[in-house]
């Protein structure tokens, strides 16, 4: 497979972006991503979602790490430092959950507590379900797994169009218009460094058309039978969205309804965040994350 790699120095100086970088080869690509932490620690696995990358998570990773906690961010296949194929068709659902789970099986890990947001639940959710036995429990900010049995919002196929035909793209820009913050002209240009120019964004631009909208869908079936295993889930499950993403603002409900693992959990709805509350509310995420795995 033909790729792209974004040029290293993008990546100099970024405000709040420090950490030692790690790659992993998955399937002839490199993928990145972040172990910040003791390494004999329980892992947290981070995973972003659509358009960021890890560094979405820059203010959760240090006060996790304290905590004792073993962090990872890896950047999806197409995102952050990772390899970046240049055609959408080489980016389908199934494979961003192929490439997320080989990352995990060659780092061996175990004992893991995820958290996902955006497609970082759509994806981790799926490999979760997939391989129960190395996950002990979820955290899901602003995420879901639609089956495309579900009437979509009009917000996201808004959204979708915009991805389709929109023919400027600007990464920074479009984080900062799902943020309740106001980010700086330096933290819009980190957001932009890994793309240099359009064809970069293939894999970002083709997200949203991953997303199943119709019953018959590619990866409908898979997503229900992903809904079947969490339907039985036992493990703890927590929900952390925020009250101003206009996506999926009451999209926890489905979880806590159908998850027994949901059941008696703290669940809570972050105060002042928009759609990437890891940004606007970093800190007070990772303090919710870690005493959900303290306490369960």
């Amino acid at each position: 497979m033909t790729t792209l790699r974004t040029p290293e120095e993008r990546f100099d100086a970024l405000p709040g972006y420090d950490f030692e970088p790690h790659y992993v080869d998955i399937d002839g690509l490199r993928m990145h991503y972040v172990d910040e932490g003791p390494t004999d620690a329980a892992p947290i696995l981070l995973l972003h979602g659509e358009p960021s990358w890890s560094y979405l998570y820059r203010k959760m990773i240090p006060p996790l790490a304290a905590a004792g906690h073993r962090v990872i961010a890896p950047d999806l296949i197409g995102f952050g430092k990772s390899d970046k194929p240049p055609e959408q068709d080489d980016y389908t659902y199934a494979g961003h959950v192929a490439w997320v789970r080989q990352f995990i099986e060659t780092l061996d890990l175990r004992e893991i507590t995820l958290f996902g947001q955006d497609w970082g639940s759509l994806i981790g959710l799926r490999v979760a379900a997939e391989d129960e036995s190395r996950f002990a429990r979820i955290a899901i900010g602003n995420g879901a797994l639609p089956t495309g049995d579900h009437v979509i919002s009009e917000a996201f196929m808004q959204w979708r169009e915009f991805a389709r035909t929109s023919p400027r793209f600007d990464i920074g820009r479009i984080i900062q218009r799902a943020t309740v913050s106001e980010l700086s002209d330096d933290e819009v240009a980190a957001y932009d460094a890994p793309f240099p120019d359009d064809s970069y964004k293939a894999g970002a631009r083709k997200f949203p058309m991953l997303v199943p909208i119709s019953p018959d869908d590619p990866a409908s079936e898979a997503n229900r039978q992903a809904w079947a295993v969490l339907m039985n889930w036992q493990k703890p499950f927590l929900t952390t969205f925020s009250d101003k993403d206009p996506i999926m603002t009451g999209g926890e409900k489905m979880f806590k309804k159908l998850v027994p693992g949901a059941a008696g959990q703290d669940h809570v709805i972050i105060k002042d965040g928009g759609h990437f509350l890891q940004e606007d509310k970093g800190e007070e995420l990772a303090e919710v994350l870690a005493t959900f795995v303290q306490s369960t």
